[in-house]
């Protein structure tokens, strides 16, 4: 059963959406939605008693087995209303722990999600199972000689928390050396960056005829793969990465475990910011990949935005100017219409990334943010 709640805030998805498709994407089936509105969390509860009681009775009808929310809970909240409605309860984050959970395949992913994972358990031992009470010490007296089981718990997951920790570190350590060989080489970078189901994978197969993971589903994509892509009006080879799609409410410990895959983002020359453009709610997604990249400190690195999917567009929506610009929050950015599952609009896109990675300086490798395309623009219109 999924739960959301409206506290005012103008991404709220009234249809949990989003939710749904999180809930699928980690294998369960959502059986009832119900979304409510509040000035603020009940401290308790979250959504309060009375309403607490509604989803009781509504998940008990349709034979729910869980109950998932749309916003983070804090632990007393979680099982306060575990023992209120008598089914299991979750929020947002660990549902997304469990997605990441599922599709890694990489040591480094694997290692974050372990982190993310350990982080997110931590905070969630204090009262919260009995088993964690301190047991009866001799005589009548409470208290023992050893550690209660609540203090073993947590010094234990400290101590895997300190581990996955020195283990990222080696592995930050190998990727910047990766990067040092390549920035030695003046190799032009370029990053993938979007909202989660905006199509990264399969635009990036059909640049570099790769064969990485790419499905209609959220965080199909866990391990970032770097691949070289040749610009024949550049004469030049550069290379292109494939990263984490981003995520509306995204959890800090998920971008702080995600540190060094995230880190690619922050070190290109280039990113390659993918929406898709089907989407009716996508302004709002873009809105949430600038976040997450001020968060990252990639908030300044020049950015080409990529508007996919423009197969999905009905008649009136398809694009009578490629390319052009948009203008996103503060800033005027160069705008290219693709499809890639039908390879439409590729073409356009090679040939603006030959024209900003030939107007790079080579010294600093940045790119001029005013270079405009309007030569051969009409040839590639009418071709």
């Amino acid at each position: 059963m999924l739960v959301g709640v409206d506290f005012g805030l103008p991404h709220f998805d009234d249809g949990l959406h989003e939710l749904g498709l999180l809930a699928e994407s980690a294998g369960l089936h959502p059986v009832a939605r119900l979304t409510c509105k509040r000035k603020a969390p009940d401290p308790a509860l979250f959504v309060g008693s009375g309403k607490a009681e509604e989803i009781r009775l509504l998940a008990q009808t349709h034979g729910a087995i869980e109950v998932l929310f749309d916003q983070s809970l804090s632990p007393a909240q979680q099982r306060n209303l575990e023992r209120h409605i008598g089914l299991p309860v979750n929020d947002r984050t660990l549902l997304i722990l469990e997605i990441l959970a599922q599709r890694a395949r990489s040591h480094e992913g694997k290692l974050q999600v372990e982190l993310a994972r350990l982080q997110y358990l931590s905070t969630r031992l204090v009262r919260r199972w009995s088993h964690l009470e301190r047991q009866t010490g001799g005589i009548g007296l409470r208290g023992g000689p050893g550690e209660t089981q609540i203090e073993l718990d947590r010094r234990m997951i400290g101590e895997s928390i300190k581990r996955t920790k020195e283990k990222l570190h080696k592995v930050r350590m190998q990727r910047n050396t990766q990067r040092r060989q390549r920035e030695r080489n003046q190799t032009f970078k370029i990053s993938l960056v979007g909202y989660t189901n905006a199509g990264k994978s399969t635009l990036f197969n059909a640049l570099v005829k790769a064969r990485a993971y790419a499905a209609d589903q959220l965080f199909a994509t866990l391990d970032t793969t770097t691949r070289q892509l040749y610009l024949g009006e550049a004469q030049r080879t550069v290379s292109l990465s494939d990263t984490v799609g981003f995520i509306r409410d995204l959890p800090h410990s998920l971008v702080e475990a995600f540190q060094a895959t995230l880190q690619e983002a922050t070190e290109a020359d280039l990113l390659l910011h993918v929406v898709d453009a089907a989407n009716p709610d996508f302004p709002e997604q873009m809105a949430e990949v600038q976040k997450v990249l001020s968060e990252i400190g990639a908030r300044e690195v020049p950015q080409l935005l990529v508007f996919n999917k423009t197969d999905a567009l009905s008649m009136e929506r398809q694009p009578v100017i490629n390319p052009d610009t948009y203008s996103l929050q503060d800033r005027i950015l160069n705008r290219v219409f693709v499809s890639a599952q039908t390879g439409s609009g590729l073409q356009v896109l090679r040939l603006m990334l030959s024209r900003l990675v030939s107007s790079a300086d080579p010294g600093r490798g940045a790119v001029c943010a005013d270079v405009r395309f309007q030569d051969r623009e009409n040839e590639l219109q009418s071709g």
